[in-house]
């Protein structure tokens, strides 16, 4: 058995990390992207393909005979961006339908039936279907009429690096960051898509009591280049309050999961929600909006809120970080996060492509 990947998106947050874990545990015997990134993964054969993701471009400069010299049994495409002229076997991992659930948050038009078109084509032409989540599945069947046979629901996890630590090996945040100790400490992973709904955090947290008793991390490379988040904290007068860390490395990401009192999730529609069990593995509490795929990653070890209401979240923050967390409340958080596991993921992932 040869199994392809098409795996340019490896360096990109969500996806990139999925197909990282896939071949971390042997998935792959051929590996199509960018050379250089994939010279360092568990991958024997790598074909040079460099193109951008979503578009023509991609369609056409897609290294067919190149795939087909090599003879893989199985494509795997881990996202539903599939070759349209490609005629082996294919995988198709379809982690959410962002684009058609939440269209009014598209830069046009054209986004959304290329995404419903493509999404129609993976369909198609996957002999197996995978999501990341059972809400997924749902979304799919719902949009597209699928026989839910043709879908298998394998979860994700959080890598082994997420686990609670000691306070010595996060300390050095508070001085970094120039954080006191007796602040309580919110965070924010991710993206500034607007889907995100990190504005309604921004305004939640300006109704808070106490405000000078908080400070709000936001984490991840949008916040590198934040005009507009600065321009709405400005208006909103909580700029003083907000910490933007930018781009951080996995080291660093793990240490700040400690350091932070209460994480929190805003979106208003995930596959998954990759940062909620990152959070957890690490005994940390979370609260997240009560929406798509969230409750079921979750489960009863988190607190909920309406992401559409300030008031609600505001509330769920006060509640959170008001209370005495136990040493029991934390083992629940890390036995939840345990039940998702990357090995799992490839195991439950290996015997769909063999199956085939």
């Amino acid at each position: 058995m040869r199994v392809a990947v098409d795996a340019r998106m490896l360096k990109m947050s969500g996806i990139g990390v999925y197909i990282s874990h896939l071949m971390e545990n042997n998935l792959y015997d051929i590996a199509l992207g960018n050379e250089e990134d994939l010279k360092k993964e568990k991958v024997k054969e790598i074909i040079p393909f460099n193109s951008d993701i979503y578009g023509i471009k991609e369609q056409l400069k897609f290294p067919y005979r190149k795939l087909k010299k090599l003879k893989p049994d199985i494509l795997h495409v881990p996202h539903y961006n599939v070759p349209i002229f490609y005629r082996g076997k294919m995988v198709v991992t379809i982690h959410d339908l962002t684009h058609l659930v939440l269209p009014e948050f598209l830069p046009n038009k054209f986004a959304k039936i290329y995404a419903k078109v493509m999404m129609a084509i993976a369909i198609k032409k996957a002999s197996k279907i995978l999501t990341v989540s059972q809400n997924t599945k749902k979304d799919l069947i719902k949009y597209f009429k699928v026989n839910p046979d043709k879908i298998e629901v394998i979860y994700i996890g959080a890598g082994e690096e997420f686990k609670e630590e000691k306070e010595e090996e996060y300390s050095y945040l508070y001085k970094k960051y120039n954080i006191n100790k007796k602040d309580k400490i919110l965070m924010y992973v991710g993206n500034l898509k607007p889907h995100k709904n990190l504005e309604k955090l921004l305004e939640a947290f300006s109704l808070l009591d106490n405000k000078e008793k908080y400070k709000l991390l936001l984490v991840g490379k949008a916040f590198s280049n934040y005009s507009n988040i600065i321009k709405r904290e400005e208006e909103l007068k909580i700029k003083d309050y907000i910490i933007h860390t930018g781009v951080v490395d996995q080291k660093e990401l793990v240490d700040l999961y400690n350091l932070t009192d209460l994480f929190i999730f805003p979106s208003l529609y995930e596959g998954f929600g990759l940062p909620v069990i990152e959070a957890l593995a690490c005994a940390t509490p979370v609260i997240a909006s009560n929406v798509s795929s969230i409750p079921e990653v979750g489960g009863k070890e988190i607190g909920y809120f309406d992401p559409r209401n300030e008031k609600e979240i505001k509330k769920q923050i006060e509640k959170y970080t008001n209370k005495k967390i136990t040493k029991e409340e934390k083992e629940k958080y890390i036995n939840r996060a345990k039940f998702f596991d990357w090995k799992k993921t490839a195991s439950k992932t290996k015997k769909i492509i063999d199956s085939l």
